[in-house]
């Protein structure tokens, strides 16, 4: 939709920018006055543009069957960073991981990280996974998932997003026409933002 829409792409990144200036420049009384009402609102103008529930739901990254995937028709895996791949703010891989990707690599899917955190800490896990990266992603824009189906080279119907944000991973996924699985978040700790949009999911 935004792809297609200059107008809601330019809505979407000014709306993202600007609740980041708030998180990131506001003091405690601002963040709890404004953001809850720029995230309510965000959220309800996109409700009309995409079914936002998962297509399925896993409670980690490593309990997700690749024999499930191949069935489902999938070849591209596009993952999500924190509390994914990694706890928030952690430098090293959550158990079973590196093992998962791997395991995937060896059966021919294709693997992309796409993260909206900054280019360094992404470009260190993808390392550590040997699988590209897309950083700053500005999820739930889709440039970010646009240029990981490019790396992938596999059709949105053969691609799934797996994340554990229902509001950036699987809105995102879905305003393109993506497959989506949802997984729990590995920590309670999180972004200020993130924990707002949270409140949003219940």
């Amino acid at each position: 939709m935004a792809a297609a829409c200059p107008s809601t792409a330019a809505y979407l990144s000014i709306h993202n920018m600007v609740c980041w200036i708030i998180d990131r420049f506001g003091d405690e009384a601002q963040r709890r006055r404004l953001l809850p009402k720029l995230m309510t609102k965000f959220v309800t103008g996109l409700t009309g543009y995409a079914d936002q529930r998962a297509d399925h739901q896993a409670d980690t990254l490593p309990e997700i069957s690749l024999d499930y995937l191949t069935a489902w028709g999938i070849r591209g895996i596009v993952v999500d960073l924190d509390n994914t791949v990694c706890a928030y703010h952690r430098p090293e891989l959550a158990p079973g991981v590196a093992a998962w990707v791997a395991a995937a690599r060896e059966r021919g899917f294709g693997l992309v990280l796409v993260s909206n955190n900054f280019s360094e800490r992404v470009a260190s896990v993808g390392a550590q996974l040997g699988i590209p990266v897309v950083a700053n992603a500005l999820k739930p824009l889709p440039f970010a998932f646009l240029r990981a189906l490019r790396l992938l080279g596999t059709p949105r119907h053969q691609t799934v997003v797996i994340g554990d944000q229902l509001f950036t991973d699987v809105l995102g996924a879905k305003l393109l026409g993506l497959r989506t699985i949802l997984t729990v978040p590995l920590v309670s700790r999180e972004f200020p933002l993130t924990r707002v949009l949270r409140f949003l999911e219940r």
